[in-house]
């Protein structure tokens, strides 16, 4: 049964133009939040929390505070960067700068380092707070009734990771025998992360500590899965193991940085769209057209399984900072491939910042911050959260709506319907710098859905103007 199923006949049409084993109660933090289901994903948006970033203060604390304004955009579930302490030998500063060059000591102090160079898998960064003031932060995302994944690090740990000293061996090692960082396995070249050093999943002894530093954070401060860190560089088997441990305590939702069908037949309930992000991005410059989105999604359908998820983004941690904000990449063109991620099936993230409409390239290894000012944009990601939070045409988890294109004879316009339990709704967007002219429908009545218009389109014409987009319901 393929991702995509064709729906029947749906009115709007374009004519010419368009588990679960409780631990131990005293491990575990109160929560007033049902278990994470398969149901939770249907209609879920995902948020990434920077918490480095996120305030002034850049604390659990901080951000905590902020937990209830989240379901004002739909998301129900949290992904917090990593929680870990950070490496001090060979900390990044930039580029392939480590802090131990920079002479200045003030200098050097203002360099945090990266958050994925783990020196304590079982502790908590002190930039960022207390394990208290984590449990606090998972138990009121419990009360919103969001659910808490953690960001996790299984590739590589920081160099004074104490499994450096007491076990050498868990580490991959040259003919020297000296520890090495990330590498390419096929070329020996190195990835360039410096500041860690490459774990060896061929040392079992190694695959049962990191599994018992998974289960640690399950167990102390109920969280709820993880999104695991350059997945496809770790054995598909070690997640497999891992996520069969964790479902044996409660229900976890687990989220790979990959794009690799295969590890969500056992280990992972959802993977990255890096393709449709991408994609998009070069859509937004001239440099794709829709026949090749159209060629993605036909691909996806034969790739994936009906039950697999797709994160949809047009932002995250990592492009923000290296690749560039959504101005650069998407100039004045955000709101139709953000209307786009969250019509797809799949479930949409937005990334710390985006929603108070993130203009600047927020420092890796460095203190910096977000804006916190509501505009246009925060009220555009409130509207279609509350469509994907209500509405199960727009469901894209494990029981995904269908997706049906339609056929627009507009090599500018794209066009598609979704549809489950009787409901349905059609996007239509112009993709190009002119404006276009599409007709549509009967003489049923439609509601243009962002602008909250009713109208009975009698097969007439409506104009969009360039990068325009309409979501039209029943």
């Amino acid at each position: 049964m393929k991702k995509y199923m064709f729906l029947s006949l749906f009115s709007l049409v374009l004519v010419l133009g368009c588990k679960e084993l409780p631990a131990k109660k005293e491990e575990r933090t109160s929560t007033n939040v049902a278990a994470i289901t398969e149901a939770t994903s249907e209609n879920a948006v995902i948020y990434e929390a920077n918490i480095r970033q996120y305030s002034p203060e850049g604390t659990f604390k901080a951000f905590t505070q902020d937990i209830p304004k989240l379901k004002a955009l739909g998301v129900k579930i949290i992904w917090v960067m990593p929680i870990n302490p950070i490496s001090k030998v060979k900390r990044k500063a930039k580029g392939d700068l480590f802090t131990s060059q920079i002479e200045d000591p003030k200098e050097r102090e203002k360099y945090l380092g990266s958050y994925y160079a783990v020196s304590d898998y079982k502790a908590i960064n002190p930039e960022f707070g207390s394990l208290e003031d984590f449990k606090t932060l998972v138990n009121t995302a419990h009360t919103n009734e969001m659910h808490i994944i953690l960001d996790w690090v299984p590739n590589h740990t920081g160099w004074d990771h104490p499994w450096i000293k007491e076990h050498p061996d868990y580490y991959t090692q040259n003919e020297q025998g000296e520890i090495i960082d990330p590498s390419d396995p096929d070329t020996g070249v190195s990835y360039g992360w410096t500041d860690t050093a490459d774990l060896n999943y061929d040392n079992q002894e190694m695959r049962t500590a990191m599994l018992d530093a998974l289960t640690y954070w399950v167990e102390i401060a109920n969280i709820d899965g993880y999104r695991m860190d350059v997945a496809h560089q770790v054995p598909q088997d070690f997640f497999e193991t891992a996520t069969t441990a964790l479902q044996q305590i409660k229900p976890v939702f687990m989220l790979a940085e990959a794009e690799q069908a295969s590890l969500m037949e056992k280990a992972f309930d959802m993977h990255y769209a890096w393709e449709l992000h991408h994609l998009m991005n070069d859509l937004s410059k001239g440099h794709k057209s829709l026949t090749e989105l159209d060629a993605y999604l036909a691909k996806m359908d034969t790739l994936l399984a009906a039950d697999d998820i797709t994160m949809n983004f047009i932002t995250n941690h990592d492009e923000n900072s290296w690749a560039g904000t959504l101005e650069e990449r998407m100039p004045g063109r955000k709101e139709i491939f953000t209307a786009l991620i969250y019509s797809l099936p799949g479930m949409p993230l937005i990334y710390s910042g985006q929603e108070y409409d993130l203009n600047h390239r927020l420092k890796f290894f460095e203190k910096d911050s977000i804006p916190k000012t509501k505009g246009a944009y925060f009220e555009l990601l409130s509207k279609l959260g509350a469509l994907k939070n209500a509405h199960p045409a727009l469901h894209g988890g494990k029981s995904a709506a269908a997706y049906k294109r339609l056929k627009t004879n507009n090599p500018n316009i794209f066009s598609f319907k979704r549809g489950k339990d009787g409901r349905e709704l059609c996007f239509i967007g112009n993709f190009s710098n002119d404006t276009q002219k599409v007709r549509i429908g009967y003489g049923k009545l439609y509601t243009d859905y962002l602008n909250n218009s009713s109208y009975i389109p009698e097969n007439s014409e409506i104009e969009l103007g360039a990068w325009e987009f309409k979501i039209i319901t029943e």
